[in-house]
């Protein structure tokens, strides 16, 4: 059989060629601390339905928030809702078709990631 013309085409550009933004990645981030804010909750509820329960439950999934899993999923829990409410507030900025010029929108791109760490960070310190 011969080879049709859609074949000789070349594919799309693949992930090594693209150039990835920051308004593409801090979007993508977005999405991701979203979902991952609801297993932070999820966490927090089950523990508090095991506070609830009974002791036996409690120090069950209190041993699970101490794990350093536990404390790895809190720890990022944390950085996602500073991330998500740093995002937020970008997009509420945007709304008001305020900042939108390219070198502005960078800035308070890395204000975002930037700021999520910082604020992550200064959580721990003072709690």
């Amino acid at each position: 059989m011969s080879k049709s013309k859609s074949d000789q085409r070349p594919l799309s550009p693949h992930l090594s060629v693209y150039k990835w933004q920051l308004h593409a990645i801090t979007s993508i981030l977005t999405r991701i601390t979203g979902n991952a804010l609801i297993v932070g909750v999820i966490l927090f509820i089950l523990w508090l339905i095991a506070a609830a329960t009974s002791e036996a439950n409690f120090l069950i999934m209190n041993a699970v928030i101490s794990s350093w899993l536990g404390q790895l999923v809190l720890l990022g829990s944390l950085w996602a809702l500073w991330y998500h409410t740093l995002a937020g507030i970008r997009h509420l900025i945007w709304d008001h078709a305020v900042w939108l010029d390219i070198n502005t929108s960078r800035l308070l791109g890395w204000a975002v990631v930037l700021g999520s760490f910082v604020l992550t960070f200064l959580t721990i310190l003072f709690l």
